[in-house]
């Protein structure tokens, strides 16, 4: 299945590219955008498109504006959140009536909420991070995770146990915090990037494997 090439416009700033992937009796559609490092072609962002398709999930991936004009800073809170939006409501044109959810990895999934707190995204049903950053690595704080009790959509927290950028003793506290509205999904062993140690007889494809199926389930129930 090929990923259809788009272009997503964002109101007072330069468009950006994203990549359409819409399986034959789709049931749900993922908004996801790319974390802090790599953009929306990095290999784990296609492995999550596909493993969605396979699912019977569409996904829209998109670029922030910085990763389409090659840079390397992270473009500030109002331009990121900006993307999101839009990228969210070209989602909602392209997936006509099929339930939408928006989110991503890391970095993206974060200006996603933040979004999201600030103003509802439209038509979106919730949010899945994946890898949600609650701090810097070697930085313990809560303060990432204050605008998520604005958030009045079901979220869903993909996290490794071995996730620097969110320390479980933080992490399960927050999520527990919001209440129904939260499901933390714990994936042993795992890093920020979803990667295992050789030795716990897994591969990082199982791996992900695993977290598609419980995303993909948590948003069939929704």
């Amino acid at each position: 299945m090929d990923a259809e090439r788009i272009t997503i416009a964002i109101p007072d700033a330069d468009p950006v590219s994203g990549l359409w992937i819409a399986p034959p009796g789709a049931t749900a559609c993922l908004v996801l955008a790319h974390g802090a490092g790599a953009g929306m072609t990095h290999r784990a962002m296609a492995a999550t498109a596909f493993g969605l398709a396979e699912r019977g999930v569409a996904s829209l991936r998109y670029q922030f504006p910085y990763m389409e004009k090659g840079g390397k800073r992270v473009d500030p809170p109002p331009v990121a959140q900006a993307a999101a939006r839009a990228a969210a409501a070209e989602a909602r044109r392209l997936a006509g009536p099929l339930p939408l959810f928006a989110g991503g990895r890391s970095f993206g999934g974060r200006m996603t909420s933040q979004a999201q707190a600030a103003a509802p995204l439209a038509g979106v049903a919730g949010l899945v991070f994946f890898a949600f950053p609650l701090h810097p690595a070697g930085r313990p704080s809560t303060e990432r995770a204050a605008h998520l009790a604005d958030v009045d959509v079901p979220m869903l927290f993909l996290s490794g146990s071995k996730d620097t950028l969110a320390e479980l003793d933080l992490l399960r506290p927050v999520v527990a915090g919001l209440g129904e509205r939260a499901t933390l999904k714990l994936v042993e062993a795992a890093d920020h990037s979803f990667h295992v140690a050789a030795k716990t007889g897994r591969k990082d494809s199982e791996v992900l494997a695993e977290i598609l199926d419980a995303a993909v389930g948590w948003m069939a129930a929704r």
